[in-house]
């Protein structure tokens, strides 16, 4: 079902549960209280109907409905519109996967638009009824409450990346490990998308710190706000550090494969050597007997007392010879 949860809520504490987007509608006229209305990839007719009852910006609703939007936050006069990307570690997979949630944010309402199955949104339901004074802040609070928990599940992502890295340094060296360099690029884009989920939190937390005073924000409803603010900094200095050092083994791996092949190279220049040094030094005494074996009739040799013993001779001291040069020249 789309809806997955729904409530009215006055001074902080829930007072009904609709079943219906069009009895949630009623029962906030008729309480004068907030609506907290959570959809999972809802169909466009309900989000149309979202959007009229609350007269939604049509540029925001039509972000909504498309989806794949990046990470921002936009206000249309009293409405805020909120994009995040959420994102969990699958250990099955060593992969990142990454979510979209939307946010529309009114004076008496907020509505959660999923398409994924983070973040976790039923712990901040949970959390904020358990705490009515916080709850009944408002819609601010809803959407502190909903940032925090993205930004706590981004955490498990974070361990995940680390645990990946440190394998990947440690396979750096080994002469076994094949794919590294895809591995790294791999996860290099994983970083990068993690980046572009993070980073504009940063600005989104500091510019809802800015508008806190002029939209009249609760003091210590500020300062939760600037926390999540310094845990966001702190995941994007960490995963900053990760490209890096991602970046740095791409370099040292790249580095250690052609200092591999060149070692290879010269390996198999050494072994050319020798095999040529050891084929010059057998050729040389086949050649000689080559010519004594050629039966010319004009070969004084064949006839002389000696030839036998100076060929042998010959061809001892030409391998010597032959060896002795190699060796000088160290092909040997």
């Amino acid at each position: 079902m789309p809806l997955i949860d729904n409530g009215v809520y006055v001074a902080g504490k829930r007072i009904e549960n609709p079943r219906s987007l069009d009895e949630t509608y009623r029962l906030m006229h008729a309480h004068a209280g907030m609506g907290w209305i959570g959809l999972y990839r809802p169909s466009p007719d309900e989000v149309r109907s979202v959007a009229h009852e609350f007269d939604l910006h049509p540029l925001a609703v039509e972000d909504a409905l498309l989806g794949h939007q990046r990470a921002k936050l936009e206000r249309y006069d009293e409405i805020l519109f909120a994009v995040l990307r959420p994102a969990r570690y699958v250990d099955a997979e060593e992969v990142v996967e990454f979510g979209e949630l939307h946010i529309f944010l009114g004076p008496e309402f907020v509505v959660t638009i999923r398409h994924a199955e983070s973040p976790d949104l039923m712990k901040v339901r949970q959390r904020m009824e358990a705490n009515p004074d916080l709850l009944a802040q408002g819609p601010e609070a809803v959407l502190y409450a909903i940032l925090d928990q993205v930004v706590d599940e981004y955490e498990p992502v974070i361990a995940g990346l680390e645990n990946d890295i440190d394998e990947i340094e440690n396979d750096l060296f080994d002469h076994e490990s094949s794919g590294l360099s895809e591995r790294i690029y791999n996860l290099s884009r994983e970083v990068i998308n993690f980046q572009r989920a993070v980073v504009p939190l940063v600005k989104m937390l500091e510019n809802l710190q800015r508008g806190s005073e002029k939209y009249g924000v609760d003091v210590e409803l500020q300062r939760s706000l600037r926390d999540v603010l310094d845990h966001t900094l702190l995941i994007v200095e960490r995963v900053g550090s990760f490209r890096s050092i991602l970046d740095n083994a791409l370099t040292v791996h790249a580095t250690i494969v052609t200092r591999r092949q060149t070692d290879q190279s010269i390996q198999q220049n050494e072994e050319v050597k020798k095999i040529s040094s050891w084929a010059a030094i057998l050729f040389t005494p086949t050649l000689i007997a080559s010519i004594y074996g050629m039966n010319f009739r004009n070969m004084p040799e064949l006839n002389w007392e000696f030839g036998y013993p100076f060929a042998i001779l010959l061809m001892i001291a030409a391998g010597f010879g032959l060896y002795w040069v190699f060796k000088r020249r160290k092909w040997l």
